[in-house]
């Protein structure tokens, strides 16, 4: 037995609630060698809660004697595993859950352990018995106390008590990191400090609960699914990806510091991914390494409340947000004379005691807006619900609306969701989304018999981290801003015959991320992109006159 080791890459911290705290992190053992493992070597996770402090007071106090645990670092998921503090009981189960009180900063050391292993690949050891060949947890408490804090020690703050719609809530969204090539790495890592520094600041009383990741974390296509060079085709290449994406020095700092979702989008598999291409066996086989390295480093530490699938939910404040997979699930037939046979998030149910991901979706609504009322619900989509592209706008070919890789591809997908709104009088959905390499934000209006013109509705678009062609790809011109205008018309007509129209503005190609501040009182939600430095994105307009890209967007009160 060895003694405790830093992480190889981690912490991350994932899923946070009131009282729980999902915490990530992957071993690196000297014996193996990429994505061979060394077989006789198991690793085993080490964790102990150090300090806490309330949200009211400024002191950390020191626990007296920090509770440790171990946890499992499996092979089959490359080394990598996760503890959900508040919840999980430790290795064995001989421990207790750490109990974890709301709203309050925690500071937990994690490290690895490395044991011989004597047992064959395909034989398992059962928890039980591996507890009983180690020392108590606790053991390890001042090893893992001078580990250096920058490598192996997490800190975050749990979420508001979930009992009530808090008077605020703030968070980060982001997307779209490019790797960067040669000297150009650093560049790819770089935005993520001035995002660090902005998730500790506080603005006008609320500071940021967490980070949302809405597509391509890693390319592993570096330049297109066509051309060979960059092209990831085997786990040890996806392996390479995530390591060196998530162990970039400030990317690594900020995942440490405070709870952070991810959802994937095509280019954790390859450029514009359907499922369709599953017809091809050698798509078959790198989609599976590209599922097994993705489910190891990103969705092991979210929620996970939909079983193996990889749409999930969570509740911040009260507030609550649904996750959507728009990639796995996606299907396009090809039929050539229309787009009803194309779906987003899964194909039709045939029973309704198998709901697929729309149906889960349009439940959850329901739920909420019976719930939370008209408290805002967000969907996070990796592809952009609004705006659309010029070209592929209603009223243009299926082929072009195919090629956009986005929703008008899906009408079917997309009118569920907004009769759903209308029908169902659903308040203030704001969908959250990446993808496009280009920042905006929108709002919808709809038209129709009823109320339905009460209706808030609202897309927020962040996107890219780093991107360094912006004259290939994102260009504002590319998109509609006004749907009703007569050389942009884009109206969209929902089954009732309610029609959604929507404007758009606040266009940046700047590598970016967004703040999303939400204001009880002032039935309010601010939107203001950052950029590389920290700062708010201004734009310039031909005459020379700046502003700021701060967005406010007035919504039903709640």
């Amino acid at each position: 037995m060895s003694g405790i080791r830093v992480p190889g890459t981690g912490p991350i911290v994932g899923h946070t609630s009131d009282h729980s705290c999902r915490l990530w992190i992957r071993a690196g053992d000297p014996d193996d060698d990429g994505a061979d493992l060394a077989s006789e070597r198991r690793t085993i996770g080490v964790l102990a809660v150090l300090g806490k402090r309330p949200a009211a007071k400024k002191n950390w106090s020191q626990i007296a004697t920090p509770p440790a645990y171990y946890f499992r670092l499996h092979r089959e998921f490359d080394r990598t595993g996760t503890f959900n503090l508040g919840v999980d009981v430790g290795l064995g189960g001989v421990g207790k859950a750490y109990p974890l009180d709301p709203d309050t900063d925690y500071e937990v050391r994690m490290g690895t352990l490395t044991i011989d292993d004597p047992n064959a690949d395909d034989e398992s050891i059962d928890d039980s018995t591996l507890m009983a060949r180690l020392p108590a947890p606790e053991a390890w408490v001042d090893d893992l106390r001078a580990l250096p804090e920058t490598k192996a020690a997490a800190v975050f703050r749990t979420f508001p008590e979930d009992n009530s719609i808090a008077d605020q809530l703030s968070f980060i969204v982001g997307s779209c990191r490019y790797p960067g090539l040669l000297w150009k790495v650093k560049q790819a890592d770089r935005i993520f400090g001035p995002v660090r520094d902005e998730a500790g600041r506080s603005r006008k009383g609320a500071t940021p609960r967490f980070v949302l990741m809405v597509g391509d974390q890693i390319y592993a296509d570096m330049f297109n699914r066509l051309i060979p060079i960059g092209l990831a085709d085997t786990f040890e290449e996806f392996q390479d990806r995530y390591l060196t994406a998530f162990g970039s020095p400030n990317m690594r700092q900020l995942l440490r510091s405070i709870p952070t979702y991810m959802i994937l989008d095509d280019h954790e598999i390859e450029d514009n991914w359907t499922q369709d291409r599953f017809n091809d066996g050698s798509k078959r086989f790198v989609f599976n390494v590209a599922m097994n390295a993705y489910m190891s480093y990103q969705w092991i530490h979210g929620p996970r409340n939909f079983g193996r699938r990889l749409h999930y939910s969570f509740d911040c404040g009260h507030y609550p947000f649904f996750v959507l997979d728009t990639r796995t699930q996606r299907f396009m037939d090809d039929v050539e004379e229309g787009l009803s046979d194309n779906h987003l998030l899964g194909r039709p149910s045939l029973d309704p005691d198998e709901p697929n991901q729309l149906d889960r979706l349009l439940a959850w609504l329901k739920v909420q807006q019976g719930s939370a009322g008209n408290a805002p619900k967000f969907i996070v989509s990796s592809s952009v619900f609004v705006p659309n592209p010029m070209s592929a706008r209603e009223g243009t070919s299926v082929k072009r609306k195919e090629k956009s890789d986005s929703w008008p591809a899906f009408p079917g997908t997309r009118r569920a969701i907004l009769d759903c709104i209308v029908d169902d009088g659903i308040q203030n959905v704001v969908f959250v989304s990446g993808d496009i390499h280009c920042s905006t934000v929108a709002q919808m209006a709809f038209s129709g018999a009823g109320g339905v013109k009460d209706l808030r509705a609202f897309s927020v678009v962040s996107s890219a981290f780093y991107w360094p062609f912006p004259f290939a790809d994102g260009e504002p011109s590319d998109y509609v801003h006004d749907s009703r205008a007569t050389d942009q018309q884009d109206t969209f007509e929902l089954s009732s015959g309610t029609k959604m129209d929507y404007k758009a503005w606040n266009f940046t190609q700047e590598d970016n991320f967004c703040r999303i501040d939400i204001d009880k009182g002032k039935a309010q939600m601010t939107v203001t992109a950052f950029d590389t430095k920290g700062r708010v994105v201004e734009r310039e307009n031909a005459q020379g006159n700046a502003h700021q890209l701060v967005a406010k967007l007035k919504l039903a009160p709640w």
